[in-house]
């Protein structure tokens, strides 16, 4: 194949696409899976604001949400796109599951993150008369900060894969370019091209997100 004007235009655009697409999609999924996160920590039976009840329903619909393949995912979740969006194809119809499956996996993400923070700093912290809040805002967020870091690069290269899948139920992106060219049209050049992007895209939010983690990290300095 000849990768003339057009077919490189086409290029950008949809790389643009899927930057949109995973761009919005990881900023609302943290908007969400960050306090959900926090909530689970806190919460927990072990946590500064124990609420079993609330802590163990959490759970449950998190995990049930992360054990969803997310091609099935896709499916499942059209109607309630169509009633957001008004539409089920395109990259703003994408946004929609793409939350769906990211937000229950960052939230185990901060969770976990949170957790490796050092029990007597939280101690100390609630020792000095610290609040519920101070002790998330002051304590909790900024200490675990580095992990943060290092988890949301794991975390948004796994929405840019699934960005490529929801390619195949027409949300656009490079995803539907490696379908409709490489897959379809048997191309294998433009399969290889569209991958080649993912994999730099990738490798960009890893070294972003790697480096501002070190920076961010006392440990180190």
């Amino acid at each position: 194949m000849v990768f003339d004007a057009k077919t490189v235009s086409m290029l950008v655009k949809e790389t643009w696409r899927t930057l949109y697409m995973v761009g919005l999609s990881s900023l609302i999924s943290y908007l969400i899976g960050i306090p959900l996160g926090v909530a689970l920590v806190v919460t927990d039976k072990d946590g500064i604001r124990p609420v079993p009840l609330f802590n163990k329903v959490a759970g449950v619909i998190v995990n049930l949400l992360r054990s969803v393949p997310f091609i099935i995912l896709l499916a499942m979740v059209m109607p309630l796109t169509r009633a957001i969006v008004g539409k089920t194809i395109g990259a703003n119809a994408a946004v929609v599951p793409l939350v769906i499956a990211a937000f229950p996996y960052i939230s185990r993400m901060v969770e976990a993150s949170l957790k490796e923070i050092d029990a007597g700093v939280i101690e100390a912290a609630k020792s000095m008369g610290a609040s519920t809040w101070q002790i998330i805002f002051k304590v909790l967020l900024p200490e675990s900060k580095p992990s943060l870091l290092v988890g949301a690069a794991i975390s948004i290269t796994t929405i840019l894969g699934y960005s490529a899948m929801a390619g195949c139920v027409g949300a656009g992106g490079l995803g539907d370019v490696a379908i409709r060219y490489g897959y379809h049209r048997y191309q294998a050049d433009m399969m290889l091209v569209t991958v080649v992007i993912l994999v730099i895209i990738a490798q960009l939010i890893q070294e972003i997100f790697t480096r501002s983690s070190r920076r961010s990290d006392k440990r180190i300095r």
